[in-house]
Formats: C-alpha cells, sequence, structure tokens
C-alpha cells in the first residue's frame, strides 16, 4: 500500500507516527512538505526534520514538485493537512481514498457563519465533497461538531491527533511515581507558552487558594511569552513567590525529564487549543492530569476519574476540587498516572495509530466495515460539552 502524507512542513509530533508507517512491512510511505520550516517554529524550538528519507520538498525544485504530484494521483491513500488545494484536485475528482487531517475549523464561536467568503471556502474543501471518498481524520474531539455544522463528512469523521513518542521506560524511572513521595511535597507543573488562551493565571489563582487552605504544593510553571510578566507580577501580588517558580524554556527532552519528577500537570488552555500535544506528553510520563474540558485532546485521551481530571475550561471553582482529590488521595493519584502511561503506550501510541491507520485504509478500500470503538481510527461524532 503506497500512502502520502501532504502538509506544510513535517514536524516532531508527525515524526514518530510518519517512522512507524514508513518502516512497516507492506506500505511505501512518502511525506511531502509544501513549504520550509518558518523561522516562526525555529524559534520555538523545532527542528528542520526534512532530510528523512520518505521527506519529498516539493517546493525546491520543479522536479520535487513533479514527483510529489506523482506520488499524490498515484497513491493508494493520501492524507491532506495544511495544503494548496490543486495539489490534490485531479485525486479527488478521480474519486480516489483521501483523508483530510483537521483540528477543529471554528476555534472561535461561529457567528461569522453567514460571511459568503466563508461559506464558499468550506463549499471548496469540504461539502462540494461530501459523496465521494473523502474522510476526516478529526486531531480534536471538537472537529466533528464543526464539520457536521457545515454539512460535511457524516460518519465519515474518524478520531485521530498528534502522536509525540512515547517511550517504553521502566516506570522506576519516574519519581513521581515512587509511592513515598506521598510523604513529601507534591509538585504541580504547568508547562506553556505564556499566552492568554493558555490562561497562566488560573494555576497562580488556584495556588493562593490551595496556600490559604493549608495544603503542602509546590507549583513550577514553564515557558514564555507575552503573558509571563504579568503572571510573575501576580504571583508577587498575591504573595506567592514560596509556593511558585518560574522554570523558563527548556528544550524538549529537558521538559519530559521534568515531567517524571511533578505528580500533577495542569493543562488549561481554552478552546483555542486545536489539540494539545503536551497532554500527550504529561500522561506517557507519569503525571496525573487536569486539564479543560474545551482542549482539543482531552475528550480522547482522558476519562475523568480514571486516567486523569476534566474541569470546566476557565472555571477556577471546577479547577480547584479536582486538584485538592488528587493532593488529598495519594493513592488514587499515583493509579491513575499509571493509567495515564497504558493509555498511550497501549492505545495512543505512534506504533498503534500507524497500524490502526494501515488497517483503516484496507477496510474503507476494500467497502468494508471497521470495528474500533475507541482511540485512534475509532468513528468519532459531535461531542456534546463544545
Amino acid at each position: 500500500m503506497k500512502i502520502v502524507m501532504l502538509s506544510n512542513f513535517i514536524n516532531h509530533h508527525q515524526t514518530p507516527v510518519a517512522d512507524e508507517l514508513y518502516n512497516m512491512s507492506g506500505v511505501e510511505y512518502w511525506f511531502i512538505e509544501t513549504k520550509s520550516l518558518p523561522e516562526e517554529q525555529r524559534n520555538l524550538g523545532y527542528s528542520d526534520l526534512s532530510s528523512r528519507p520518505y521527506v519529498v520538498s516539493s517546493y525546491k525544485s520543479s522536479e520535487k514538485y513533479q514527483k510529489a504530484l506523482s506520488l499524490i494521483n498515484d497513491a493508494d491513500v493520501v492524507i491532506v493537512g495544511s495544503a494548496p488545494e490543486d495539489m490534490i484536485l485531479e485525486r479527488l475528482r478521480n474519486k480516489k481514498l483521501t483523508f483530510r487531517y483537521s483540528e477543529r475549523l471554528f476555534k472561535k464561536r461561529p457567528w461569522y457563519f453567514p460571511d459568503p467568503r466563508v461559506w464558499m471556502d468550506l463549499w471548496k474543501k469540504h461539502i462540494r465533497y461530501k459523496n465521494k471518498p473523502l474522510y476526516m481524520l478529526a486531531a480534536s474531539a471538537y472537529t466533528a461538531n464543526d464539520v457536521y455544522a457545515i454539512g460535511a463528512y457524516k460518519n465519515k469523521v474518524y478520531k485521530w491527533g498528534y502522536f509525540p513518542r512515547v517511550d517504553d521506560f521502566p516506570l522506576e524511572a519516574c519519581e513521581n511515581l515512587d509511592a513515598s513521595s506521598a510523604e513529601s511535597t507534591p509538585h504541580i507543573m504547568w508547562c506553556a507558552r505564556f499566552l492568554r488562551w493558555k490562561h497562566p493565571e488560573l494555576p497562580v489563582m488556584l495556588a493562593k487558594r490551595l496556600k490559604d487552605k493549608g495544603y503542602n504544593f509546590h507549583l513550577d510553571m514553564y515557558g514564555r511569552g507575552d503573558e509571563l510578566y504579568p503572571t510573575q507580577q501576580l504571583v508577587k501580588s498575591l504573595a506567592l513567590n514560596d509556593k511558585v517558580s518560574f522554570c523558563g524554556s527548556l528544550p524538549n527532552e529537558e521538559i519530559l525529564k521534568e515531567m517524571r519528577k511533578h505528580e500533577i500537570f495542569l493543562f488549561t488552555s481554552d478552546r483555542n487549543e486545536g489539540w494539545g500535544a503536551v497532554l500527550n506528553e504529561s500522561m506517557s510520563n507519569g503525571c496525573a492530569v487536569v486539564a479543560s474540558n474545551l482542549i482539543g485532546s482531552v475528550p480522547f485521551l482522558i476519562q475523568d476519574g480514571e486516567n486523569g481530571m476534566v474541569f470546566k475550561s476557565g472555571d477556577l471553582d471546577s479547577l480547584t476540587p479536582k486538584v485538592c482529590y488528587l493532593l488529598d488521595n495519594p493513592t488514587e493519584r499515583l493509579e491513575m498516572a499509571k493509567k495515564a502511561i497504558h493509555t498511550m503506550r497501549e492505545l495512543w501510541s505512534p506504533a498503534n495509530a500507524a497500524k490502526r491507520f494501515v488497517e483503516l485504509a484496507h477496510k474503507l478500500l476494500a467497502d468494508e466495515i471497521t470495528s474500533y470503538t475507541d482511540g485512534p481510527c475509532s468513528k468519532a461524532y459531535p461531542y456534546k460539552n463544545n
């Protein structure tokens, strides 16, 4: 089976699945880039991964562009992320199996639906192909809500996402899984860019409540951004310097190591967080996660109270009791963290996603029904907590 992924550029969240597909028996895999890695991503620590053997950088020459078009039109299945529509038009007209790969379409509430330019774009990309073999890989639990709202992809949306590397290290390597740590100070971690929609103020306001309640804890905040200074000032004004530390921005490998030292991870973004790969990473590295319900990955990855906790987005009154429960119940917190690791290793790993996608493609090409009930490549439907 020949599989082609088409997107602007390849990043470290895509390579684990890409590597699995490339090395899979019976699969010929290609990744087509349409742009070079932007300077913004380079500044955020992204590496240029275009030297991988399966990558075709179509923007570099007319020869590479023609090779890309040939691969796209000849492939058994193509996955399209952010890429020029003209590169897949011939394939779609010929009714060849194709998947779009998307976070939610409307990160802001769709009050602008009446705009004819928006509807024209939606019709060109999605609606006019609703009766053709074009499917949606949902990189958000809310993608199905948005595409169903415009009358596209009915019963043709499958759960997908971003799949960072999941390391199979011994659990003893995680300090946060040491049962004796229940007797020490629990460490809480927040890691993100300091942006308004990431809501760095929420962990600080939570810390104030926890301190007032007499809890033993320490909050470490990692990252940089426009809201860093206001957040630091908030900590100072609330007299929380003894409870909150600002740890700066670290390389991804160092962040993963830090996760293994923290018992609790807070993920406080609102609906603007399309997927949120830091959830995969914190769960696979032994954190008990408390996450906002409007983050795209949360409804797919977390079963509330089982392998993590979910709070109402932006609501401090919802966040506080969730964290208090984890602080009050170290045994349950430990079990929750272990279940999170199991979820990532067994269900949402890059290897399982790659295997399931190949099986799904074979089923659709043979006009057969898939049987997955959860996890990657299971059916996704509109989610009520929108």
